[in-house]
């Protein structure tokens, strides 16, 4: 698992040392709940090219969770368990991709019309998540309409 102890990161024997990536999820759709019970164990990141995390990220890698409501507040982990880069989509593949995940993905129809046509998916397999002692982070380094931050390490970016 991808456990902060006060300020360092600790990762699993065996595990080797992976990128950790900071991930905003989607408050109203209960995201974060959803991954926390179980509901939800596939995120989905998708645009008109490949932009990030495309190729960026790899089985093994540490999530760290924020909602996108604006505290800022990272309050979960987990282990990437296996990634899906797609290939060029056409709008009904990537519609359809979305529906044969949907058990693992657990979209609100709101999800499914904002990620259903984008040439390029990305699905993110999780395990291991766990609740963590809410942080904050350093955003400075980064853009402010991202969602997804290749942190390295999350030590570097913790306050």
């Amino acid at each position: 698992a991808c456990l902060v102890a006060p300020y360092t990161v600790i990762k699993s024997v065996g595990m080797e040392a992976g990128m950790d990536h900071v991930v905003y999820v989607d408050t109203k759709a209960h995201e974060l709940e959803k991954l926390l019970a179980g509901e939800k164990t596939m995120i989905v990141r998708g645009a008109a090219g490949r932009k990030l995390p495309y190729g960026r990220v790899q089985p093994g890698d540490c999530l760290f969770f924020i909602q996108n409501k604006g505290d800022g507040m990272v309050r979960a982990s987990a282990v990437v368990r296996e990634v899906f880069n797609s290939e060029k989509l056409t709008r009904e593949e990537s519609a359809k991709f979305l529906k044969d995940n949907q058990a693992k993905l657990n979209l609100t129809p709101e999800q499914v019309k904002r990620w259903a046509g984008k040439r390029y998916l990305v699905l993110i397999e999780i395990e291991n998540i766990a609740s963590l002692k809410p942080f904050t982070i350093d955003r400075s380094g980064y853009g402010n309409m991202d969602d997804w931050l290749p942190v390295g390490e999350i030590g570097k970016v913790k306050e």
